[in-house]
């Protein structure tokens, strides 16, 4: 790090942090407006489940398209510019997307394409973040984790808590508005990192380039011989397939379920972020308490039985507790799991092993979401909640014996060793 550096002792983690974390809740906030306006919009299109989740497939694919790619041209550039760059064309593309819906002219396959190119976006900028976070903050577990833990805790703060009623009420007023407001999110995030000098190239010292094509093997390669953040890729894999089976019909869910309207449905994404603030505040807390291990396949168990009770509920206020607590879990084991991710990973394949564990993880998410509008059509809108629920529950039982204290303990002296 050439500028800003962050202090490595004491609880401040840094000016160059604190950018980035500003930048990260600014469009995080636009996220959230988008993330509640765009099921909303495509609802109003059609009543049809399959095409509502198709929204969300496109939205999703190009992590299972380009993560890979993304992870390893992010270990060659440098990875600030990439992110202002990135939102820059991103605030052109949902600019577009306002432009269309206030014009009239805005169908299902325009929102698909749109979903598209935004999530091709995420790809690089996400994973940009999070691989910035070792230079800005050192690998020691506490300063990681709680840069980590104030990262996912704005970020439900800001897309989940405040996002989504303000996108459902704009989107009562005038839709168009909401996708206004993501556009100038971009705007504002691009600014920020662009303020924040650039970094040097991130290769390893002395390392060849390599044709893409082998860089991206050796991250793969490197994931696939380490055997506990091999098996949490896994578990995250069936874990997200089968959850994001409930989120692709949400929208339907919770307003023929549950009853909800456009600004009851932002408020019930607003009420499941609150637990996931409160996951992103406990993290670090409940690790020490429990471990980390514990933490993660107790969780992940927790959050499958809450998804079977939604599945049976009708009330709006139960329902929205049952899917806090499955948010809260969620956003423990984000934080636990990406700050071992960060300490046992070299930097200079930090980005590529980021993507091969997100094409995992990210890469099911598009067809989960078909899976779940297949489900929802084929046995009704209850069925994805108790099958997601019972199959998450099942899969984190049998990973824990593999994802225990003792093998975080013993992956973590690995590292300092090797």
């Amino acid at each position: 790090m050439t500028a800003e550096p962050a202090p490595v002792g004491g609880d401040r983690l840094g000016p160059v942090f604190n950018r980035l974390w500003a930048a990260s809740g600014i469009s995080n906030l636009g996220d959230g407006v988008y993330a509640a306006a765009l099921p909303l919009l495509a609802a109003s299109l059609t009543s049809d489940p399959l095409a509502v989740s198709a929204v969300t497939f496109a939205q999703w694919l190009p992590w299972l398209l380009f993560g890979l790619l993304s992870g390893a041209l992010l270990d060659r550039w440098d990875r600030r510019r990439v992110m202002w760059t990135v939102d820059v064309a991103r605030f052109a593309v949902a600019g577009g997307l306002a432009a269309a819906v206030l014009a009239g002219v805005a169908g299902i396959p325009l929102l698909m394409v749109a979903g598209f190119l935004l999530g091709t976006g995420q790809t690089l900028v996400d994973t940009a973040a999070v691989a910035l976070l070792p230079a800005i903050v050192s690998r020691r577990p506490g300063r990681l984790e709680r840069a980590n833990g104030r990262l996912q805790g704005t970020q439900m703060v800001t897309d989940g808590l405040a996002g989504p009623p303000v996108g459902g009420a704009l989107f009562a007023v005038a839709p168009w508005i909401a996708f206004a407001v993501d556009a100038l999110s971009f705007a504002a995030s691009a600014g920020l990192v662009a303020s924040i000098r650039s970094e040097p190239a991130t290769a390893a010292p002395d390392e060849p380039r390599v044709p893409l094509r082998a860089a991206i093997a050796e991250g793969l390669r490197w994931l696939g011989r380490h055997r506990l953040l091999r098996l949490l890729a896994l578990m995250v894999a069936v874990t997200n397939l089968m959850a994001m089976a409930t989120q692709g019909t949400l929208v339907l869910f919770a307003t023929r379920i549950l009853g909800l309207g456009s600004t009851g449905y932002g408020l019930l994404l607003a009420d499941i972020a609150l637990g996931g603030v409160a996951g992103s505040l406990l993290a670090s807390r409940v690790n020490r308490w429990i471990g980390p291990g514990t933490m993660m396949a107790g969780g992940f168990a927790l959050a499958g039985l809450a998804l079977v009770a939604t599945g049976l509920v009708s009330n709006p206020v139960l329902a929205a507790a049952l899917l806090s607590v499955e948010a809260l879990v969620a956003i423990m084991f984000n934080v636990v799991a990406g700050s071992l991710r960060q300490q046992l990973t070299p930097d200079h394949l930090l980005g590529r092993v980021i993507s091969a564990f997100r094409l995992l993880g990210y890469g099911v998410v598009p067809l989960g979401a078909l899976l779940g509008g297949a489900l929802a059509g084929a046995f009704g809108l209850r069925a994805p909640y108790l099958i997601a629920g019972a199959v998450i529950t099942v899969t984190a039982l049998a990973f824990a014996p593999f994802v225990s204290n003792r093998a975080v303990t013993a992956a973590r002296d690995a590292a300092v060793t090797g």
